[in-house]
């Protein structure tokens, strides 16, 4: 197990302030740069992102079910290279995600009767859990950088199968969606 010397040192507290102030700042930031499109515009062809991110999503979800599998059978190495290849998608994710919605245009969804509620659903209750995710993965992660693996359990029981419903909720947002994506 890797372990980082200058997170092994940190308080309780200050792991807390670290964890929720850099979830704070990158939820803030996601809603100002979502609430005002083309705030900051870039020269960029968005209209592919959409279809990226499930593949994110997707990847995703395959790699936390891997890691999960692979710490059930004992094979730690490879469950921390799988989640942590996890994590690193879902940071690229992120980072496109807010290029997408900064750049795009706002787009709605044109499905009818049951459908449409049931995309509601699945897109209401993705984005509410997208930001509980954001703590609970880093406290998951910097527990296992910290070498505390009983307090990483204890919390990767919850991350898990949060983070799985909205990765796999990405890819069924999209493909609900995707008849709808019309680019000027």
């Amino acid at each position: 197990m890797i372990q980082f010397s200058v997170l092994t040192r940190l308080s309780e507290r200050a792991l807390a302030f670290l964890v929720f102030g850099l979830s704070a700042v990158v939820v803030g930031l996601v809603v100002l740069l979502i609430t005002t499109p083309q705030l900051v515009t870039l020269p960029v062809d968005v209209s592919v992102l959409p279809r990226f991110h499930a593949m994110l999503n997707g990847t995703a979800t395959v790699l936390l079910l891997l890691g999960y599998v692979l710490v059930r059978n004992g094979r730690i190495s490879a469950h921390q290279v799988a989640m942590g290849a996890a994590f690193t998608l879902s940071v690229v994710f992120l980072l496109s995600y807010v290029v997408y919605h900064s750049q795009a245009p706002v787009m709605h969804y044109g499905g009818e009767g049951w459908l449409r509620s049931l995309y509601f659903f699945v897109l209401i209750t993705h984005v509410v859990l997208a930001p509980v995710i954001l703590p609970l993965a880093l406290y998951t992660l910097l527990r296992a950088l910290r070498g505390e693996l009983g307090r990483h359990r204890k919390i990767a029981r919850w991350t898990l199968p949060l983070w799985l419903y909205v990765t796999v909720t990405g890819v069924v947002v999209y493909l609900m969606m995707s008849p709808y994506y019309v680019f000027p």
